[in-house]
């Protein structure tokens, strides 16, 4: 039986090698797309094995596990990503710690972090979350909203709107995954057309591990996978 490290290095390999196939299908460099390892399946133990087989960007869905995670000793020197809901009052402490936060949902948040960022005196990195599903259960900016907002945009100081963020429709099937995916990209690109000179609309996060895939042959430039990473480990 295998080991929990061979199990994490063995189920992080194979997932590249999904995504680098799925890459050149697409006829795109696999190096296009970086892997965020989704840690909040496991502890801290079990994310450090994430780190060694050679995940050293993690997400986490909810700050306060981002939160005791990042002062973990064994992860030391992790890039760490916030791909939940963020509440306003738990900008401060999440801010120092995130290289990227994936989930800005509304003006209202984006506002509130450029606010925090400045009197950090630091610069944050943020997507726009889009809700491309219409699913009524999920945050985001609808389309329209991403669009009012852009020339707002370099009013914020303090943030680096580096791309979009969405997750596909909570039942639909591949198909609808891919037209999600597809009305991101497009949007993403539509939108760098017009975008202020201060505003690099570069990355798109969509895709997890039951449709990383379909989002690599649409265009993303970040996957956010967790429970493929970690299947078959006992937690």
């Amino acid at each position: 039986m295998p080991t929990p490290r061979e199990l994490i290095a063995a189920n992080v390999a194979r997932t590249r090698e999904r995504i680098a196939a799925a890459a050149q299908a697409a006829g795109r460099d696999p190096a296009e797309i970086k892997l965020v390892a989704v840690s909040k399946y496991v502890d801290a133990g079990a994310a450090a094995l994430l780190v060694s087989a050679g995940c050293h960007a993690l997400g986490e869905a909810r700050p306060q596990q981002l939160w005791e995670k990042a002062a973990a000793p064994e992860l030391a020197g992790v890039e760490w990503h916030l791909i939940g809901r963020l509440q306003r009052n738990k900008i401060r402490r999440t801010l120092p710690l995130v290289s990227l936060i994936h989930s800005v949902d509304s003006a209202r948040l984006l506002a509130a972090i450029n606010d925090e960022a400045a009197t950090l005196g630091t610069t944050c990195r943020v997507l726009l979350e889009v809700n491309c599903s219409g699913d009524a259960a999920k945050q985001g900016f609808t389309a329209e909203g991403v669009r009012a907002l852009l020339p707002e945009l370099p009013n914020y100081a303090h943030l680096e709107v580096a791309g979009l963020m969405t997750m596909a429709a909570l039942d639909g099937d591949d198909a609808v995954a891919r037209a999600n995916f597809a009305a991101l990209r497009l949007l993403r690109d539509e939108l760098a057309r017009e975008s202020p000179p201060t505003v690099m609309l570069r990355e798109l996060s969509m895709g997890m591990s039951g449709d990383f895939e379909i989002a690599v042959a649409e265009g993303t430039t970040i996957v956010r996978v967790g429970s493929s990473l970690v299947e078959g480990l006992r937690r």
